[in-house]
């Protein structure tokens, strides 16, 4: 994989950025990780995790507009670039080809 490597945490956080595509904001990201690991995580470590990614150039982000629900406040909303794509499918290439190396044994579980 070229340029930097991501973390795990990232990684989640990477992938719930282009799942959520247009909707892509701190506190959806959050709920996608929870709904689909179990994972409670601080919505200050995902903040922090979005900036690495932003420094890294895996996403960009803009300012939403103001809404009613939020007091007026403006939300910063996320997306994938072209190298945050590449990044992730450079992932999956590589956990593909060692999950694809682990042998077809029946494993058995000793208690003693």
């Amino acid at each position: 994989m070229k340029g930097e490597n991501i973390g795990e945490l990232e990684e989640l956080v990477l992938l719930s950025v282009g799942s959520l595509y247009q909707d892509a904001y701190a506190v959806n990201i959050l709920k996608v990780i929870k709904d689909s690991t179990g994972r409670a995580i601080d919505v200050t470590a995902i903040h922090s995790v979005l900036r690495r990614l932003d420094k890294k150039g895996l996403v960009q982000s803009e300012m939403g507009g103001a809404t009613n629900e939020r007091g007026g406040r403006r939300k910063r909303m996320f997306s994938l670039t072209a190298t945050g794509r590449t990044t992730l499918d450079d992932i999956m290439e590589i956990r593909s080809k060692l999950y694809q190396k682990i042998p077809k044994l029946a494993f058995n579980i000793s208690l003693g």
